[in-house]
């Protein structure tokens, strides 16, 4: 009456046995370790990079417990955190300059043959595991002025498109003003536009209206002109703020992740704010030379008047409107201030290889207005050469300057040019993950210690384990064998719920923890429903055997809809919660899964492995069972 059949025990076997697997990572701990990475696209730590690594560490007698290469950077294992900050100091000397980020890390201990298993611990949130804290204030204003210098481009170009003749546009403030039409002098000296020239103009506004919906046009008599004046709307303003905090949350997440520090915690707070928390960095100066890392795209025309390059070169005098760049040759270049064309405009950047050289190169796919401004530039710019400059950090680099033969169209570009199949990986990757929608600056930072990490680790874990045990002291002592499979059940629980979380690789913070106190609190309820029920069957004067199988089948309904209702708020949570609030409700709602596998199928396997064999069963170890009095 009471056996599982074959399939339900393999079940639940390989549900431990996954369980144990995926949760013995979590006990090997975490190593101290240096991280050194690179901080420009046009370098890359590689196999020699390593060899140098060893060869210092053991040169200056440092011993290793492990170096691992990822396609992020090198890292270094070591026994304690004294051989981990003299690691760093001797790395700095050698790796001197602004060309490699070493920062201190924590990696973990795992054993390899668990590692190729894809087993990997759990990430520990900053409270647990220690790291950097940033709050960064984004620069709003700074957000809507270039956001209008892009717009001035944008109707410089349509003007030139629709053939409009105009004495200039100027962005002055929060104002694009557009020189139109000199008006005529009156008698009365009171200069006027005539009927004919407000008529133009309206049209015109109609046509620049339905080109940039996000801006309000006007007209005004200023300077002996009739000008057009733009002003940003009310709600594009608010449009472009969200915009630039998003642009730079995704931003920053792009960079953080591709330099190897794991699970980041990236989120807004407020309405210009963006809070940012590194677990496992100790180092605040490159934690924040992390932040910094992004790559924008700009390309200018080049003069290539060599009387005025030399000038330039040797007497620092450099023509007013142009710059002094040097490309990856260290050839310098004089380059045009005017920007024919920004990063904003990309809308992909994919590695590859050219047509006819076959070299590596980086394929730049551009929006419709880039497009149409590109194919402007070059039709008029014939014969003269281009530059593709590539800024990260503040430094500009040309990677190439190429002449312009023919009018190019379409939205495609392409960037090559003595650059190696990496380096084409990399600054594409770099472009893709864009630049910064407005600056930013840090306003307040925070660094919490590993120790203070492992303390609140220890803390966490005694309340869970003092709590575990008085539960099992109880289960054990008031229903005895039954007690007994239900605190096996429970420990069935916890390995699957750490289980879970290791295989999603979820981040378990402070919060974490109490859901995992609360989820054990949750789970034991669903075995005192069971043993309450298998009572009262027993009191009611059924066989034993019937009494366990109805006192699991009534249980059941209560207990699933009692998780139900726990789960839908546990979702609620999840849904319209934020940080730490959200972690809870992860492990939360992952607990009330693993609780109702546990204590109905793990409890039941056992209890049929008990007592389903016997086909004369005179009574269950439940407890002291109380018949009420007739």
């Amino acid at each position: 009456m009471n056996r599982y059949p074959l399939w339900k025990y393999i079940i639940v076997l390989v549900a431990l046995l996954l369980g144990a697997i995926y949760t013995l990572p979590n006990f090997f701990g975490e190593s101290p370790a240096v991280q050194i990475s690179s901080t420009k696209a046009t370098i890359k730590v590689n196999d020699d990079t390593l060899e140098k690594i060893q060869q210092i560490l053991q040169n200056s007698n440092i011993p290793t417990t492990g170096i691992i290469q990822d396609k992020v950077g090198i890292k270094v294992r070591f026994d304690n955190t004294d051989l981990q900050l003299k690691a760093k100091d001797i790395l700095q000397q050698n790796f001197s300059g602004d060309d490699y980020v070493i920062a201190l890390n924590l990696l973990s201990s795992s054993p390899t043959w668990l590692t190729n298993l894809h087993a990997l611990p759990m990430y520990l949130g900053l409270d647990l595991r220690g790291g950097v804290h940033f709050l960064l204030q984004v620069d709003m204003d700074g957000a809507i002025t270039k956001r209008l210098d892009s717009m001035s481009a944008d109707l410089r170009s349509f003007l030139r498109s629709q053939k409009v003749r105009h004495n200039g546009i100027n962005r002055n403030g929060e104002t694009i003003v557009i020189k139109y039409l000199a008006l005529p002098e009156n008698q009365s000296q009171n200069q006027t536009p005539t009927d004919e020239q407000n008529n133009a103009a309206n049209e015109l506004i109609r046509k620049l209206s339905e080109n940039q919906p996000d801006l309000q046009f006007s007209t005004r008599n200023q300077d002996n002109f009739l000008e057009i004046v733009a002003n940003l709307k009310a709600e594009s303003r608010k449009k472009i703020s969200e915009f630039a905090i998003k642009q730079n949350m995704t931003t920053l997440h792009n960079r953080i992740n591709e330099l190897g520090v794991a699970e980041p915690v990236i989120q807004q707070q407020g309405a210009d704010r963006i809070v940012v928390q590194l677990p496992g960095v100790q180092d605040t100066a490159k934690a924040k030379d992390i932040l910094g890392r992004t790559a924008t795209l700009e390309i200018r025309l080049v003069n290539d008047n060599l009387s005025a390059l030399e000038e330039a070169i040797n007497n620092n005098n450099i023509p007013f409107g142009e710059e002094l760049f040097y490309d990856r040759n260290q050839t310098p270049l004089l380059l045009k201030k005017q920007v024919v064309l920004t990063g904003e405009r990309l809308t992909d950047a994919q590695p590859g290889f050219d047509g006819q050289t076959h070299e590596p190169a980086v394929h730049l796919t551009l929006d419709s207005a880039g497009a149409r401004i590109f194919k402007e530039v070059t039709r008029d710019n014939v014969g003269k050469r281009m530059a593709i400059l590539l800024i990260e950090k503040g430094k500009g680099e040309v990677i190439t300057a190429p002449v312009i033969r023919d009018e190019i169209g379409g939205g495609r570009v392409q960037i090559s040019g003595k650059m190696t199949t990496v380096e084409a990986n990399d600054t594409a990757l770099l472009l893709r993950a864009g630049s910064l929608a407005a600056p930013m600056e840090i306003v307040e930072e925070r660094t919490i210690g590993p120790s203070l990490g492992a303390s609140n680790i220890s803390k966490g874990f005694q309340s869970t384990l003092w709590g575990f045990v008085a539960i099992a002291v109880f289960m054990i002592f008031y229903y005895r064998l039954m007690g007994l499979i239900s605190v096996i059940a429970l420990v069935s629980n916890l390995l699957f719920l750490i289980a879970l979380l290791s295989m999603l690789q979820a981040t378990l913070t402070l919060p974490g923890i109490a859901a995992i106190a609360l989820t054990l609190g949750m789970a034991i309820d669903a075995n005192v429903l069971i043993n309450e029920r298998i009572r009262e069957e027993l009191r009611a004067g059924v066989s034993p055997h019937m009494a366990i199988s109805e006192g699991y089948d009534r249980a059941f309904d209560t207990i699933l809809d009692s998780n139900i209702t726990t789960l839908i708020a546990g979702l609620a949570l999840l849904i319209f919660g934020s940080g730490p609030v959200r972690g809870f409700a992860v492990v939360h709602c992952l607990g009330i899964l693993t609780s109702i596998f546990s204590a109905v199928m793990v409890s039941r396997s056992l209890v049929n492995l008990i007592y389903g064999k016997r086909r004369k069963l005179e009574s269950i170890s439940i407890g002291q069972i109380w018949k009420a009095n007739a």
